[in-house]
Protein backbone atom coordinates (compact mmCIF):
# COMPACT_ATOMS: atom_id res chain seq x y z
CA UNK A 1 0.00 0.00 0.00
CA UNK A 2 1.53 3.56 -1.10
CA UNK A 3 0.07 6.55 0.05
CA UNK A 4 -0.28 9.54 -1.95
CA UNK A 5 -0.21 13.10 -0.29
CA UNK A 6 -1.06 16.58 -1.85
CA UNK A 7 -0.06 19.91 -0.16
CA UNK A 8 -3.24 21.87 -0.78
CA UNK A 9 -1.90 24.82 1.73
CA UNK A 10 0.82 26.53 1.75
CA UNK A 11 3.76 25.82 4.30
CA UNK A 12 4.61 29.78 4.11
CA UNK A 13 4.56 31.67 7.37
CA UNK A 14 4.29 27.81 8.88
CA UNK A 15 6.39 27.17 12.09
CA UNK A 16 9.77 26.30 10.59
CA UNK A 17 9.87 22.85 11.38
CA UNK A 18 7.07 21.91 9.95
CA UNK A 19 8.37 23.67 6.38
CA UNK A 20 10.85 21.07 7.02
CA UNK A 21 8.58 18.21 7.37
CA UNK A 22 6.97 19.22 3.89
CA UNK A 23 10.28 19.43 2.20
CA UNK A 24 11.36 15.95 4.01
CA UNK A 25 8.10 14.69 2.13
CA UNK A 26 8.92 16.18 -1.09
CA UNK A 27 5.97 19.01 -0.67
CA UNK A 28 7.24 22.06 -2.16
CA UNK A 29 4.49 23.79 -4.17
CA UNK A 30 0.86 23.91 -3.69
CA UNK A 31 -1.57 20.86 -5.76
CA UNK A 32 1.91 19.32 -6.29
CA UNK A 33 1.28 15.43 -5.26
CA UNK A 34 4.00 12.79 -4.29
CA UNK A 35 3.84 8.80 -3.74
CA UNK A 36 5.09 7.33 -0.48
CA UNK A 37 5.37 3.92 1.11
CA UNK A 38 2.61 3.65 4.00
CA UNK A 39 4.86 3.57 6.98
CA UNK A 40 5.11 4.34 10.49
CA UNK A 41 8.16 7.56 9.72
CA UNK A 42 5.91 8.82 6.65
CA UNK A 43 2.34 8.50 8.97
CA UNK A 44 4.24 10.29 11.73
CA UNK A 45 5.46 12.73 8.85
CA UNK A 46 2.16 13.38 7.91
CA UNK A 47 0.47 13.55 11.35
CA UNK A 48 2.79 16.64 11.77
CA UNK A 49 1.35 18.96 8.89
CA UNK A 50 -1.59 17.04 8.89
CA UNK A 51 -3.78 20.45 8.65
CA UNK A 52 -1.51 21.09 5.16
CA UNK A 53 -1.98 18.01 3.34
CA UNK A 54 -4.82 15.55 1.81
CA UNK A 55 -3.87 12.02 1.97
CA UNK A 56 -5.06 9.04 0.01
CA UNK A 57 -3.99 5.09 -0.07
CA UNK A 58 -3.68 3.63 -3.82
CA UNK A 59 -2.36 0.35 -4.69
CA UNK A 60 1.23 -0.58 -4.93
CA UNK A 61 0.53 -1.77 -8.80
CA UNK A 62 -1.54 1.35 -10.29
Amino acid sequence: MKLKIRLIKSGYGRIPKHRKTLMALGLTKMGRDVVKPDNPMVRGMIGKVAYLLKVEEVEDGA
